[in-house]
């Protein structure tokens, strides 16, 4: 006789939606709540998981993901963001924004808009930043806010960023709006404070709104509230397909028989079926040196002898490519070198 006391097995929910986050939330307090917004009886929302961690006073976009979307999270992780600030000038705190004490004033000097135009010029590009004591990053197994908190400052080691646009505007004699470009593990909050020393005062931030994440912008984002408002069938109209965190990928279409070989970790040979988008993204790769994994170390991969006469293997860049199958639908991720050879990395449930 069946067990009919066996519970139903749940549909998981996956796909990406784009949340404005309020102010006084945690990022992982909307983790949570998006959770609980598309759980019901029939569907399991229990993973799920942000793409790159806001301040509690900071708002906008933060891409949530669901279910087998987390598998693609990484790449707007890794992805540059965009942000709209306000620096208020001649007060210092001890976290860099609005919630922390005031730990020191300066007067400030004339500011004009030549001023604004020479500092964002001059964080143009390239730099080191020291992480703030304010901060989740983790030392000798503590996060490093706790270390402040008990007024214990650490060393920190300074960390390469970019920032790919800076605009400083003044709005008034005591606040300059920020808006800024830059790579991932780029601290506004320690840019304001320099901007503000570059001009000769201290300074914190009162506002925080983040815009942009890689290609997703807060204009195509929901509000917690407007998304609790919704029926859970409205909620899942709002929802973005599985890979929408990689869908600048080109994509490659497998057979049916291919997208079980993948399915089970097996790696293929489909230089017939490159494309020539496909190739043309996979030269580029080859003429920079442009890899998403380290080489390609396949054993039919072509040939060639070194200055010995050895007969040596050519290590060839790989880069990550969609699979579709041939009705159109996601497969997963896989990586692609130009010989042909495909490796499954991350491939998403069978439905």
């Amino acid at each position: 006789m069946a067990n009919t006391s066996s519970k139903a097995v749940k549909q998981r929910v996956s796909g990406v939606i784009l949340i404005d986050k309020p102010q006084g939330l945690t990022s992982q307090q909307v983790v949570s709540k998006v959770k609980y917004l598309f759980k019901s009886p029939v569907h399991d929302s229990k993973k799920a998981g942000h793409t790159g961690t806001l301040d509690p006073m900071a708002t906008g976009l933060l891409p949530v993901c669901l279910g087998e979307a987390t598998k693609f999270s990484h790449y707007q992780l890794d992805a540059d963001k965009s942000y709209e600030a306000v620096i208020k000038l001649g007060v210092g705190t001890d976290t860099g924004d609005a919630e922390g004490q005031i730990i020191e004033t300066q007067s400030i000097p004339d500011i004009d808009d030549s001023d604004c135009a020479r500092v964002a010029q001059q964080f143009l590009g390239e730099q080191l930043q020291t992480p703030p004591m304010y901060s989740a990053l983790k030392k000798g197994g503590k996060k490093l806010y706790e270390y402040a908190r008990a007024g214990i400052e650490v060393e920190r080691e300074p960390r390469s960023i970019t920032l790919r646009q800076v605009q400083l505007e003044r709005i008034s004699n005591d606040k300059l709006r920020l808006r800024v470009t830059c790579t991932k593990g780029t601290y506004v909050r320690v840019l304001g404070e320099d901007i503000a020393q570059a001009l000769g005062t201290v300074g914190h931030l009162i506002s925080l709104r983040r815009t942009q994440v890689g290609d997703f912008s807060v204009a195509d984002a929901m509000e917690l509230a407007l998304l609790e408002a919704l029926d859970l069938t409205q909620r899942f109209d709002h929802l973005l397909s599985v890979d929408a965190c990689i869908d600048d990928l080109p994509v490659l279409v497998l057979t049916d028989e291919q997208v079980q070989r993948v399915r089970v970790g097996q790696r293929l040979n489909i230089y017939e079926q490159l494309t020539p988008s496909v190739i043309d993204y996979l030269s580029i790769a080859a003429s920079t040196n442009d890899s998403d994994a380290a080489t390609s170390s396949n054993t039919d991969a072509p040939t060639g002898a070194d200055s010995t006469g050895i007969t040596t293997q050519v290590e060839l860049p790989v880069k990550d490519i969609r699979l579709m199958d041939s009705n159109n639908r996601f497969v997963g991720l896989a990586a692609l070198s130009i010989n042909g050879r495909l490796q499954p990395k991350k491939i998403i449930a069978d439905t």
